[in-house]
């Protein structure tokens, strides 16, 4: 189905990369259509997706919004100012960019952009990726036209009669089964996908991952496997992706005990095409994207729901694979002592990892980005008639 009817789109949100490659793949799915829509994209100031934007070949706008902090603090005295500001330049944005549809995919930019749509006349749509939806969509559901669900069962926040339930849309390397371009096997194969991070390209090789923001409890799992051997013993390299923030330290711990084991550290991975090619076995937190990238990859998988989300929505996620066969689950708590005896078991039972791998490749929605854009054309042709 060509965009007939789209010109212009601004895609808003970001802050983290659960929300940031959602918003690229729609981008992706609307040019694939036509290369000539133009596409806006509106973030946070300082905020991930102000360079990750970018570096993919999209234009961004920054707005001053931030958080709001749990306790007192002089960020919370100012927010309001900020927001007031914010929201005023996405007006300023609006007016100037004049789009057929504003999509907002959760964040600290997407609430003002999409408060502000909505005066404005224009048509809002809201990419929501958790089983728990963020605040800002939550504040802006009743004000969407269109609310695409990544999971089932969101009518408890939003209008029922406008949720449409399409999966996670993603990248089109993730969905090619790991490739970055289709027409080749290049990138799938693990040896080339291993070179490039450094790894030996013939040993088993683990890849853990705690979020694009990193997750202290999984570095400190990491930590144990360097410092104890385990590893070595356990005949595997590890792709470690610790967080952007954790990276110098993570870095300095590796260099500093010296350990005898291959480890790879990232603090944020752009091709996650090539960690997923590269692994034999993920561990990973349960966000809602990492769920539908693993369910595309097909790669066996120890989940570790952070503890810290709000209404455990990571084990919801988790037991969205857990119950269907496609993935094991591993306590926050425990993943420090049990990590290692869990990826040796693992990498030591074919058979276990056969099944899997079956179990999590039946989870997998690939048609989201292009069910969502669907949608997105329904509601324009819906206006226009």
């Amino acid at each position: 189905m060509k965009v007939v009817n789209m010109q212009r789109v601004i895609i808003s949100g970001g802050g983290t990369g659960g929300h940031i490659h959602p918003a690229l793949a729609l981008a992706e799915e609307i040019l694939q259509r036509n290369p000539d829509v133009e596409i806006l994209f509106v973030g946070a100031n300082g905020r991930m997706e102000m360079e990750r934007n970018p570096a993919a070949g999209h234009k961004i706008i920054g707005l001053p919004i931030t958080g709001i902090d749990r306790k007192l603090s002089l960020r919370n005295l100012i927010f309001p100012w900020r927001l007031l500001r914010s929201v005023l330049k996405a007006h300023q944005i609006l007016r100037s960019f004049r789009p057929d549809v504003a999509i907002g995919v959760g964040g600290f930019a997407s609430g003002p952009l999409l408060w502000a749509a909505a005066k404005q006349g224009i048509p809002t749509v809201i990419q929501e990726q958790n089983s728990f939806p963020g605040i800002t969509n939550r504040m802006m559901s009743g004000r969407a036209d269109l609310i695409c669900a990544g999971f089932p069962g969101l009518e408890r926040w939003f209008p029922a009669e406008r949720i449409v339930q399409t999966g996670n849309p993603l990248r089109h390397s993730i969905r090619a089964g790991g490739r970055s371009d289709a027409n080749t096997d290049a990138n799938s194969d693990e040896k080339v996908a291993r070179n490039h991070f450094g790894l030996e390209p013939n040993r088993a090789t683990i890849f853990v991952m705690g979020g694009s923001l990193g997750a202290v409890s999984m570095n400190r799992a990491v930590e144990a496997l360097i410092t104890s051997g385990a590893a070595s013993r356990g005949g595997y390299q590890v792709l470690w992706q610790c967080g952007a923030r954790h990276l110098e330290a993570a870095q300095a711990f590796y260099a500093a005990n010296d350990a005898p084991m291959n480890v790879a550290i990232c603090g944020f991975i752009d091709r996650m095409d090539l960690a997923y090619a590269a692994a034999d076995l993920i561990v990973s937190r349960a966000g809602a994207l990492a769920i539908a990238e693993l369910a595309m990859v097909g790669k066996p998988a120890l989940l570790v729901p952070s503890p810290h989300v709000t209404e455990d929505h990571q084990t919801r996620n988790a037991r969205s694979l857990v119950d269907r066969g496609g993935a094991f689950m591993l306590p926050d708590a425990e993943v420090v002592e049990t990590l290692d005896a869990r990826i040796t078991g693992l990498l030591g039972d074919h058979a276990a990892c056969e099944k899997l791998r079956s179990g999590i490749f039946k989870c997998a929605q690939p048609q989201a980005a292009s069910d969502i854009i669907d949608e997105v054309e329904r509601l324009l042709s819906g206006r226009k008639s």
